[in-house]
């Protein structure tokens, strides 16, 4: 994430800013110009219809009613899930945080509603009533509100043996999913993907039967980024693509706040990743061990992987 700074007496303020803490002017985020704006009577800007029941902190024009981000919501929890819409905010927050991140990077963020067929839309469900199973299909990524709550979200970590789990990473990695679907399934750079991740077309059920009864296979730190990735190339996509999003979000703040050099925009990625990722990694998980906590990031990037991440990043728009 970059810097922010209020428009009117240019103190610090952040991404999901509502208001700035030093003069008191109510603010709000413009996904168009990635920037934290002012609100006024006098402004073109107002808050969007969700503020008040998903948190919401962007700003729409005054004919408008939704965000870009909670346009996409095409489901949330009913009135009565108390429980439900208490998380809610929670998944809202990851969401936009998510589209900043495609929007910076340039893969194209289109909705239901300019495309039935091919567009994104969001089902952030609430599993109070019923399970809810995270996942994709044909362009709606389904969330588990549950996830939003820490004891809930640590306790299924920890019976999955996960080093890593968190609200935004489900957000990256179904993404991930879905952007597979439209940027390489059907395209020239299908038999590339397949050669670096394996043939999608494997059944999934079958892999997923296969990997909860063997496990992973042994020598998977040399060709994966986790072991989830293991299970099926679609999985192994997916965790890679959310794996580049969490690098580069990461690496942006750094330099934000001069923990690392600038970087030149024309460095290749597998550099990038050998020789700024993996040593600033390195050192924020050795800051947490000083803490007490877990490792940061606690991932190994072996050769392979990084080719991997390579291919995600070639299917950027320039």
């Amino acid at each position: 994430m970059k810097r922010f700074q209020c428009e009117v007496c240019g103190h610090e303020v952040f991404f999901d800013s509502s208001v700035c803490v030093r003069c008191g002017t109510q603010l709000g985020y413009v996904w168009e110009d990635d920037r934290v704006a002012s609100v006024s009577a006098s402004s073109p800007w107002s808050r969007c219809a969700n503020a008040g029941r998903a948190g919401c902190t962007w700003l729409v024009s005054r004919d408008a009613e939704l965000c870009q981000s909670c346009a996409l919501t095409r489901t949330r929890p009913a009135d009565d899930d108390l429980e439900g819409l208490s998380l809610f905010p929670v998944a809202e927050e990851s969401k936009r945080h998510l589209l900043r991140d495609l929007a910076r990077l340039n893969f194209p963020v289109v909705g239901k509603a300019a495309d039935e067929e091919g567009g994104l839309a969001f089902d952030l469900l609430s599993s109070v009533d019923a399970d809810v199973t995270i996942g994709h299909a044909d362009g709606v990524v389904t969330i588990d509100l549950a996830e939003g709550d820490d004891s809930y979200r640590e306790k299924v970590r920890r019976r999955l043996a996960e080093p890593y789990r968190t609200m935004l990473g489900h957000f990256r990695h179904e993404t991930g999913h879905y952007f597979e679907w439209r940027l390489v399934e059907s395209t020239p750079r299908i038999d590339e993907a397949r050669d670096l991740f394996g043939d999608e077309r494997a059944d999934y059920q079958e892999a997923i039967d296969r990997h909860y009864a063997d496990g992973s296979p042994d020598d998977w730190q040399d060709r994966f980024i986790s072991e989830y990735a293991t299970m099926h190339p679609y999985e192994d996509f997916a965790e890679t693509w959310a794996h580049y999003l969490h690098i580069h979000d990461t690496l942006e703040t750094a330099v934000a706040f001069d923990l690392v050099a600038p970087i030149d925009p024309d460095l290749a990625f597998d550099t990038l990743v050998t020789e700024v990722w993996s040593p600033f990694a390195t050192s924020m998980n050795v800051v947490n061990r000083s803490l007490g906590q877990r490792d940061l990031y606690p991932f190994v990037l072996p050769r392979r992987v990084v080719e991997k991440l390579v291919f995600v990043d070639s299917l950027r728009r320039r």
